[in-house]
């Protein structure tokens, strides 16, 4: 089976199969549906399903084979990489076994880099092309179009998928394989430490008498500042909402796959490593679905155990 890079670009209404519909996914292939696509969707919360059909007016795919079979383009939105080798080639049920022959996947999860380049390569090796774009904005984004798109692998793939990438956000050219989902693991690990860095901060200006919303404002009209002071806190810190809607488990994931990636790159990880470590330890104490804003309470929490 060979690759046909040279057929039009996928512009509505090409039919998209649609793997994931959590908390991103679900906005993401709404805009999808929105710009007049053909989405055919799977997910393993049945119920998410039939609400997303009755509100887009997309299909609900009766298998993961069959979804491969009625879509040019598939688009899996998982929460980590073994979902997405299982929904691709798992045994029994999966896209790949359905796939056509000129058919393209991206993977818009965040997957391990080390992990993606051992999956794309099994998939070329079946004649099937695998773009990693994985996002970054959080689910207000995604229901805005207004995601950071990161994709990496042949340039021309992407430039195909340009118009479906456009529909969702800005898309920006990576490089090879993999290089989308390398890509993601760094940013996600420099927003985690500027996060828990504005947060041991403001507790500790705090804890002397400082008042934490002057400390933010300062903090953003001078050199300290980063989308942490500038967002995360004047919109979910400060007012306690603590509802940015990115779980703080995908963020200690992210971070793992951050580890993972030095590791294999033998590159200096003395950062990622403590940052991991005390995001793994923040999942262990607030749970998988608390708020990666809510990093602020577990750090608040270590002070009062030491009074």
């Amino acid at each position: 089976m060979t690759q046909n890079s040279s057929i039009n670009s996928f512009t509505p209404p090409t039919t998209i199969g649609f793997v994931g519909l959590g908390n991103m996914g679900y906005a993401m292939a709404n805009r999808l549906a929105e710009a007049g696509y053909t989405v055919t969707v799977a997910d393993l919360n049945q119920d998410a399903v039939k609400q997303f059909c009755a509100e887009s007016g997309a299909t609900a795919a009766d298998s993961l084979q069959a979804l491969g079979a009625q879509s040019d383009l598939v688009i899996t939105m998982l929460p980590e990489g073994n979902a997405v080798r299982k929904v691709l080639l798992g045994e029994g049920d999966n896209v790949v076994s359905g796939l056509k022959d000129g058919a393209v996947l991206i993977d818009m999860s965040s997957c391990s880099p080390v992990d993606t380049r051992v999956l794309g390569e099994e998939l070329l090796a079946q004649g099937f092309v695998m773009i990693d774009a994985p996002v970054s904005g959080g689910k207000y984004k995604a229901a805005d179009g207004q995601l950071a798109i990161m994709a990496g692998g042949d340039l021309e793939i992407v430039e195909r998928c340009r118009p479906v990438f456009e529909i969702l956000g800005k898309l920006f050219h990576t490089g090879g394989p993999a290089s989308g989902h390398a890509m993601k693991a760094m940013n996600n690990f420099l927003s985690a430490g500027t996060l828990a860095l504005t947060a041991e901060a403001v507790i500790t200006g705090s804890k002397f008498g400082l008042d934490p919303e002057v400390m933010v404002n300062i903090i953003n009209a001078s050199t300290g500042r980063s989308n942490s002071s500038e967002d995360k806190f004047p919109k979910f810190v400060l007012p306690k909402t603590f509802n940015s809607g990115f779980y703080l488990g995908l963020m200690a994931k992210d971070l793992r796959f951050a580890v993972d990636l030095a590791e294999s790159e033998n590159t200096p990880n003395g950062f990622i490593n403590l940052l991991s470590g005390l995001y793994d330890k923040a999942e262990k104490d607030l749970g998988f679905e608390a708020d990666n804003t809510e990093l602020f309470n577990y750090l608040e929490s270590l002070v009062e155990s030491e009074e």
